[in-house]
């Protein structure tokens, strides 16, 4: 795969997965724009100070005029990657509206308005581009999100909003795709279940792998595909 000569943003890029997928990018010759929220992200992301590395606070990714910052200056853009998202357990019953909305907002409104604006920079540049969202394994199987409904609800939104989108812009030679990890291999899935088999959860790097190809000229008619991730899991 060759990015050379290509932006890509990419949110959640200073997390485990985001990490991954910048450090490959970079190696493939992309330039990257990686919003972050908080300092301390900012301070530890690996790949700071690489010259193709534009990093860009943003204290909220479901506010439209933070997201239309970081994209104007995305530009010529070729791909984005919608990786930021969050987890959080709970029965319907233990989930109150405000809980929900986190849930929405953190999840499905961030990605939806990530993808609006890519989409308008990608027809601005008028050369195409490439859109890959992150949904979850409950996004494909509801009945395994028991007991945290509100967050399988907005990733089951990611999914439909990716299928509902590659047939919007595929006329425009835009492809959308998206994975759906089961639980993966990091550190602090490690400390949270230190009893579960981690040999049988995919790795980072082969989530990463998948996102790449989505995202990279290489995949010339693939979308609106939701491809698990799951490993052995």
């Amino acid at each position: 795969m060759d990015f050379s000569g290509k932006h890509v943003v990419v949110t959640g890029g200073t997390g485990a997965l985001g990490t991954t997928v910048v450090a490959e990018l970079l190696r493939l010759g992309a330039a990257c724009t990686v919003p972050y929220r908080q300092e301390a992200e900012a301070r530890r992301f690996s790949h700071r100070d690489d010259p193709k590395v534009r990093l860009v606070a943003i204290a909220d990714l479901a506010d439209e005029a933070m997201i239309d910052r970081v994209y104007a200056g995305a530009s010529p853009l070729w791909a984005s990657i919608h990786i930021a998202g969050g987890f959080a357990p709970g029965s319907v019953l233990e989930t109150g509206r405000d809980a929900l909305m986190a849930q929405l907002d953190g999840n499905l409104v961030s990605c939806f308005l990530c993808c609006r604006a890519a989409v308008t920079a990608m027809k601005a540049g008028g050369a195409g581009g490439r859109i890959v969202n992150v949904a979850a394994r409950p996004a494909l199987e509801p009945r395994s999100g028991a007991g945290m409904t509100a967050y399988t609800v907005a990733k089951a939104g990611v999914a439909a909003l990716t299928i509902a989108l590659a047939e919007e812009v595929a006329k425009d030679g835009i492809l959308v795709n998206a994975v759906a990890p089961s639980i993966m291999d990091t550190g602090a899935n490690r400390k949270a279940m230190p009893k579960a088999n981690f040999d049988a959860w995919p790795k980072v790097e082969e989530v990463a792998a998948t996102i790449l190809f989505l995202a990279s000229p290489d995949n010339r008619v693939g979308r609106g595909g939701i491809v698990p991730v799951y490993g052995k899991a």
